[in-house]
């Protein structure tokens, strides 16, 4: 995610961090190179103008300019307006005042909709709730089929009639089955169609109307950018939105959806969809994503995922080793080879301070061969040079190599990225910004 925007961001940054001081024409820079970088990643104009207005008048202060870290303070503003243009802090579910709470998914067809409801169906299963799927998209046949087979992968009930039953009909037997069963949660996948028009934007409040869901989501693509946040505002408008989920964020590079749409529409984001698999839906943390998008990874949601696939002792020693001086290769090695039960490779690294870049070089579908890549280095290190990876120096890294098949720039990188790892890992657990980020960001 946000690989084109954290570059450019990384780089605007790193040119700061190479001035000892700085006046107000490196920040009337800086501010320029940020402004153009926000709007090719199609953020919103109003999102960008509100956004370099208030870093402005933050960095202008004589607090940042005579500070002794003027660059890291800049740092620490841009990093809190951007969790600020995000929704400042995590939304959560609406649950209603008796069983079962409703969730109403909305949107066009091919956003997502009808895997999404599979998805957070089972994160509410994950935390102990009781779902029920409702199959209501009578409009795209297949849409029915699609989630009765998801519903069964996931072992969910899912409640489904004819194809030719109206939508509300389908919603009223489905509360009374909820009641029978007990469930927690109903989660509707409501019809969609390929365009706004009135005919399903009345449709649609219609059955908000009857149901009373305690919420109403919008699932949304989000590598459709601007068009995402215009959607979100002709739904809001006409049906009236609880919260949005962002589908398909594993595929957006630019981030312009994630940055603008809650700014401008008003309704917070809950949800984050970052692939294809019925698990890879995250709870969405604007603080968590703004330190993604400026390439300081995000160890909290690594965590969590590792409490996931582990029990706790093992989630226990994870966190212990990314938050340690001493975690060396070792570690490292073991940790990586946790991490491939965890998903996506790529997805993962990404959570890993100061390895953004990593995460964009691995090739579409090299994900394995990356990872034996980096095994086959590792074991190619003697034991000592695992648990002390400062001893590696040209002749070793020429040996590791010829060990390996790689190359010593492929060494290089790996040292590189591992030391950056371990400094910003340290710091994070300690709840302060690296001295010399400046100089690991993106690099």
């Amino acid at each position: 995610m946000f690989e084109i925007l954290t570059e450019k961001l990384s780089q605007v940054l790193r040119s700061l961090g190479s001035k000892e001081k700085l006046g107000e024409k490196d920040i009337d820079e800086a501010l320029r190179q940020i402004r153009l970088a926000l709007l090719e990643a199609d953020v919103n104009f109003r999102v960008v103008k509100s956004f370099l207005a208030s870093v402005k008048e933050r960095a202008l202060t004589a607090k940042v300019l005579e500070s002794l870290t003027p660059a890291q303070q800049i740092i620490k503003i841009v990093n809190e307006e951007l969790v600020n243009i995000l929704g400042k802090e995590r939304n959560h579910l609406i649950v209603a005042s008796r069983p079962p709470s409703i969730a109403m998914l909305v949107g066009l067809q091919g956003s997502g909709k009808t895997t999404t409801a599979a998805k957070l169906a089972l994160h509410l299963k994950s935390t102990g709730q009781r779902p029920l799927l409702v199959a209501a998209d009578t409009r795209r046949p297949a849409a029915i089929d699609q989630l009765v087979m998801l519903g069964k992968q996931l072992d969910i009930p899912v409640s489904s009639e004819d194809a030719k039953e109206a939508p509300l009909a389908i919603c009223r037997q489905s509360l009374k089955r909820a009641q029978e069963m007990a469930a927690t949660w109903v989660i509707i996948d409501t019809q969609g169609r390929l365009h706004i028009d009135e005919a399903m934007m009345k449709e649609l409040a219609q059955l908000k109307a009857e149901i009373r869901p305690s919420e109403v989501l919008l699932v949304i693509d989000a590598m459709t950018g601007q068009d995402a946040v215009n959607t979100a505002e002709e739904f809001n408008k006409n049906v009236g939105l609880t919260g949005l989920i962002l589908a398909k964020m594993d595929g957006d590079a630019r981030g312009g959806a994630a940055l603008s749409i809650k700014f401008v529409t008003g309704v917070s984001v809950k949800f984050i969809g970052t692939g294809e698999k019925v698990n890879a839906l995250e709870p969405f943390y604007p603080d968590r994503l703004a330190s993604r998008i400026l390439g300081m990874g995000d160890v909290l949601t690594l965590i969590e995922k590792a409490e996931k696939a582990f029990d706790e002792q093992h989630a226990k020693q994870l966190e212990k080793k990314m938050h340690t001086a001493e975690f060396n290769f070792e570690g490292f090695l073991w940790q990586l080879r946790q991490l491939k039960k965890m998903g996506s490779l790529t997805q993962l690294v990404e959570l890993l301070p100061g390895f953004s870049k990593l995460a964009s070089s691995i090739p579409q579908g090299g994900e394995e061969s990356q990872m034996r890549k980096i095994e086959a280095i590792i074991l190619s290190m003697t034991p000592e040079e695992r648990r002390n990876p400062a001893i590696v120096n040209g002749s070793r890294r020429r040996r590791i190599a010829q060990g390996s098949g790689t190359t010593t720039r492929d060494i290089n990188q790996l040292l590189n990225q591992f030391y950056q790892m371990q400094k910003l890992a340290k710091m994070a657990a300690q709840g302060r910004l690296p001295k010399n980020l400046m100089g690991t960001l993106g690099r």
